[in-house]
């Protein structure tokens, strides 16, 4: 099982950034699948989710209208679009699958909000 995420960077304020994460070795379209993300000192939080076929999604009060989660079956990858950013949503990204009790989880990719 891998999950590797990419797109984190240094961005400023305001700005933009697509997270995407690349599944593999898993039955993709069987799995819900998730962004977490854990700052400096604070616990890891779920960010955004989405169902099997990607048409229910729920996200964080902190983050609803500004993130946008999607996913592709066939390509099996899971993105977040993440606009107007905040210096609040730096932190180390990660994708998660989820099956039930079952979760698998990516190394993570870290995004700075800073000018």
């Amino acid at each position: 099982v891998q999950l590797v995420e990419s797109g984190g960077d240094l961005v400023q304020p305001g700005g933009s950034l697509r997270l995407s994460c690349a599944a593999s070795g898993f039955t993709f379209s069987q799995y819900y699948m998730e962004w977490h993300r854990q700052a400096p000192g604070k616990e890891r939080e779920l960010v955004a989710q989405i169902d099997l076929a990607g048409f229910w999604k729920t996200y964080a009060d902190s983050v609803k209208g500004r993130f946008t989660i999607s996913r592709d079956n066939t390509k099996t990858t899971v993105d977040l679009q993440m606009n107007r950013l905040k210096p609040e949503d730096t932190a180390v990204y990660y994708c998660a699958a989820r099956n039930g009790a079952i979760y698998y989880w990516g190394q993570g990719t870290q995004v700075t909000v800073s000018s």
